[in-house]
């Protein structure tokens, strides 16, 4: 049985039905990706499968499947046989999507390599995987070109837009055997066999390699079927986190698979707001930094337009969010007070921003500040925050008919959660991962002799059997007055406290008293700038104006106000400078990476001190 959950008109409250699985989502009952696809592309071969904005490119269900096998005969004249490593450097195209699945065809495995890696990142994972051919686009020839040198097994390198000393990826195509028989090749796989390697992003020492069986990836795609209305056959998404990343590998591409869903690629980041609006998807995931922002160019478009109407709908709607949260029956005005504001003004919001159509949308892989949830139920968006790693997959969800804010959620379907006696949270299901590849040392000590894998992240759970994370395990600060605190719930703090702080890092191990790195939010200090007379002021030059440094004390000291006295920050500095994901302070998915942070600031942290 599948369950069907919609927000009605009135805002928050919900109903539940069921209603019997479609034979569209039989794909799930496959036992490996391969069959899931195949049983996808034959239910509904005109339906789109894979598209580009502006419909650049389009595949129907059909024509996907019969790329796959065109390129999965490539392969295969190539020398790519069971248990072989594939590597993709690509950025998200469509290409990623249906060389991907042809590997996974041919019983091999697929590596994800980060667009974002150094060369020295590219040369290990490579070199670790064993990969034998590679495949990528012009802007990273000379990487691939550079790292082959010291990859012995890697022979073939194969560009899907040209590059000098590359393979086309048309000419291996058409090298492949016309006839090629895929039905003959893709029942062999096992659905034990390892479908991908996902190289964690490395913040504390060299990636490692975390390998995803078939039956895991299919054990938590029914587990999310379940608990995720928006995981229903067809269901559309925008595909614009890296695929090299567990999130838009599993969540989007390999879901897709097995729901006969809609995937539009966006390769560049600056362009999802535009692709969101285009193609207004069912289901949304993003990390908190994306919901930040998109919150921040809502913030400012009620500065520059001065929304006076817009924000009253908005404080509504957050009015009536925080009485359900605290337990309360709103009121009968309240409830019709939020109708009209969101028939008059928050359904044209969503409109705006592509999010009409949402089912589901979902936060994770970083702590979000509760706040940030809050404002997008307000607007009508049911943004639901959950957890998960590539070591697992998702592990918890809130429901979204009884989502705690503050929580991210319950156990899905399979996944037992416990938290161990020194707080730590602790996993065990079938979609926990095979091992890390190469490691046994490191997968003996993350997954222990009864099963339990071992996330590294401190928890708790409430009576309700809902999860909360407080912080990581090696993350913890411990002043010299003795005092443990979280820096992940500081720099929260930090970034609500004014819509000009995007990026927080809040230091105090081992030292006197805590201290702040801060970083501008460019989409709220250019219309900062705009409501002050600054226009045309770069984002750099904002950063030593009076003005603008007043309303970052002020949201430090607002910040400082709802910390205890140990955690509040007693000195910071604004920096001069953008984080980008994929950059030294922030990996791909924007998770602080708190060392090369320390390392390339530590001149102005040692000032902060002196």
């Amino acid at each position: 049985m599948c369950r069907s959950v919609k927000l009605s008109t009135g805002g928050f409250i919900m109903s539940t039905n069921t209603v019997e699985r479609s034979v569209e989502a039989c794909a799930l009952d496959a036992a490996t990706l391969c069959e899931a696809f195949q049983i996808s592309a034959a239910t509904h071969p005109e339906r789109v499968a894979v598209r580009t904005s502006g419909d650049a490119v389009v595949l129907t269900w059909a024509q996907y499947a019969e790329q796959v096998r065109r390129t999965a005969a490539g392969l295969v004249a190539l020398g790519v046989r069971r248990g072989d490593v594939v590597a993709l450097m690509l950025t998200n195209r469509p290409e990623f999507l249906w060389v991907d699945a042809a590997a996974m065809h041919l019983g091999a495995t697929t590596l994800g390599v980060y667009t974002t890696f150094a060369q020295e990142q590219v040369d290990y994972v490579l070199r670790d995987a064993g990969a034998v051919v590679a495949v990528t686009e012009k802007a990273f020839v000379s990487t691939l070109l550079q790292a082959r040198k010291g990859c012995p097994r890697l022979v073939h390198l194969v560009s899907v837009d040209g590059g000098q000393g590359m393979l086309s990826l048309e000419d291996v195509d058409t090298a492949g055997d016309p006839g090629f028989d895929l039905s003959a090749s893709w029942p062999t796989v096992d659905q034990h066999d390892v479908v991908s390697l996902v190289y964690t992003s490395g913040t504390t020492g060299p990636p490692k390699g975390v390998q995803l069986t078939h039956a895991g990836v299919i054990a938590n795609a029914r587990a999310l079927h379940e608990a995720i209305p928006a995981y229903r056959a067809g269901f559309s998404a925008v595909c614009y986190l890296p695929l090299a990343h567990i999130a838009a590998r599993v969540l989007e591409h390999y879901f897709g698979l097995l729901l006969g869903g809609t995937l539009t690629c966006c390769p560049d980041l600056n362009d999802l707001g535009a692709t969101l609006v285009e193609t207004r998807p069912s289901w949304l995931f993003g990390p908190p930094r994306m919901w930040e922002k998109l919150q921040a160019s809502v913030t400012a478009a009620v500065t520059v337009e001065s929304g006076d109407q817009l924000q009253e709908a908005i404080e509504t709607g957050l009015r009536l969010v925080r009485a359900q949260q605290a337990g309360e029956q709103p009121s009968a005005a309240l409830v019709a007070d939020y109708a009209r504001a969101d028939a008059l003004v928050l359904s044209g919001l969503r409109a705006r921003l592509g999010l009409d159509r949402i089912e589901t949308a979902a936060v994770g892989a970083a702590p979000v500040p509760s706040e940030v949830i809050e404002f997008f139920w307000a607007l009508g968006v049911p943004l639901c925050e959950l957890y998960g790693m590539s070591e697992v997959l998702i592990s918890t969800v809130n429901p979204i008919d009884r989502v705690k804010i503050g929580t991210v959620g319950v156990p899905v379907t399979g996944v037992e959660v416990r938290v161990a006696e020194d707080g730590e949270v602790l996993m065990r299901g079938p979609s926990v991962m095979l091992g890390y590849l190469n490691q046994p040392e490191k997968t003996a000590a993350t997954i222990d002799a009864h099963g339990w894998l071992h996330s590294g992240d401190i928890g708790e759970l409430d009576g309700d059997g809902y999860l909360r994370i407080t912080d990581r395990k090696k993350e913890m600060i411990i002043n010299i007055g003795g005092h443990n605190m979280s820096p992940a719930n500081i720099e929260a703090r930090l970034k609500t406290s004014s819509p000009l702080i995007g990026q927080a890092v809040c230091i105090g191990d081992t030292r006197p008293f805590n201290v702040a790195l801060l970083v501008l939010d460019p989409d709220a200090a250019r219309a900062f700038a705009v409501q002050h007379g600054l226009d045309g002021c770069s984002v750099s030059a904002l950063t030593r104006q009076r003005c603008v440094l007043d309303e970052v004390a002020a949201g430090v000291a607002r910040a400082n106000t709802q910390l205890s006295l140990p955690e509040q920050i007693q000195r910071w500095t604004l920096l001069n400078s953008e984080w980008l994901p994929g950059g030294v302070e922030l990996t791909p998915t924007m998770k602080l990476q708190r060392r090369p942070i320390a390392t390339k600031y530590e001149n102005e942290i040692r000032a902060l001190y002196q």
